[in-house]
């Protein structure tokens, strides 16, 4: 059975940081792109960035580059997702997803999720 579970969500202040976790179970993680997206109240799910199977190729939406940073650990079957510089915007659950072989930006194409981590930026 497949699994991620994320963590590390909570409530913060803008301009504070917060570390994302997806621990992955149940497949070759080393054969799955990964990606997170997030969705905050009233708002489609959005695209935030992707890591290719080795890690070697990151991507980022416009408006977290700079300040997110996605990283994996092949060994521990898990990605992570760096976030700096904190915005009020960037409130939403944050959802990680893994995707056999290039990644995309379309979560639709995305095989596995997780159950999301919630992100709450104060002003």
């Amino acid at each position: 059975q497949v699994q991620l579970v994320e963590s590390g969500g909570g409530l913060v202040q803008a301009g504070d940081s917060l570390r994302l976790s997806c621990a992955t179970s149940g497949l070759a993680f080393s054969e799955y792109a990964m990606g997170w997206f997030r969705q905050a109240p009233g708002k489609e799910r959005e695209f935030v960035a992707a890591i290719n199977r080795s890690g070697g190729s990151t991507y980022y939406v416009d408006s977290v580059k700079g300040r997110f940073t996605v990283s994996r650990d092949n060994a521990q079957n898990t990605v992570h997702l760096r976030m700096n510089s904190l915005k009020p915007e960037d409130t939403a659950v944050y959802y990680c997803a893994a995707k056999l072989s290039l990644y995309s930006t379309y979560g639709g194409l995305y095989h596995y999720w997780g159950q999301g981590t919630q992100v709450t930026v104060s002003s």
